[in-house]
Formats: C-alpha cells, structure tokens, sequence
C-alpha cells in the first residue's frame, strides 16, 4: 500500500520540479531519490510519458554534454491539476497533523 501512495507523491513532485525548470529522466531520478524515493527506470519512464499521454507534461528537447535529452515541461493543464494537488495535500497535512495517538 505504502508504494500506491509514493507513486502519488512522485507525481506530484514530478509536476512541481517540471513547472519549476525543463525536467529530463535522470535528473528527476537522482532529485526523487534525495527525498527518499527509490525509482528505476522501469517506472519513471513509462510514468512521464502518462503524464505527457495525459496532457500534464509537454515533451521538449534540451542537450546535455552535447548530447540531445528529452525533457518535459508542466502543461497549463498540468499547473492546474499541481494547484487542485497542493490544495488537497493541505488539507491533509492539516488533518492528519492534529491527529493523536
């Protein structure tokens, strides 16, 4: 169950950091990782081209070392479903932060 609810946070990180600056796979993979979240490519990849499939983040192209990488920027759609996300994490830090054992 624990891993549902990461995968969900890892979107919602991935939305953030591409509204934030052009992110590409390798980048996001060493940024998620600082947070604790372990994900390989099996999964980062095919999750990027979902949100790209779902009108979240547009595909672009920037270089590295000379080399072309693909990359991906937050869509106005993407910064509208970031917005409704950030509201309801809110809600649910707030919730869950008043709560006691």
């Amino acid at each position: 169950m624990l891993r549902h609810l990461e995968l969900a946070f890892i979107r919602v990180h991935t939305l953030y950091h591409a509204g934030q600056a052009p992110i590409y796979g390798a980048w996001l993979q060493e940024e998620l990782a600082r947070h604790g979240y372990e994900i390989g490519p099996g999964t980062l990849y095919p999750m990027l081209h979902g949100l790209e499939r779902d009108g979240l983040l547009a595909r672009c192209e920037s270089h590295i070392d000379d080399r072309p990488v693909k990359c991906y920027s937050l869509t106005s759609e993407g910064e509208r479903v970031l917005e409704q996300a950030r509201e309801r994490a809110w809600e649910l830090v707030r919730e869950i932060g008043r709560a006691t054992s």
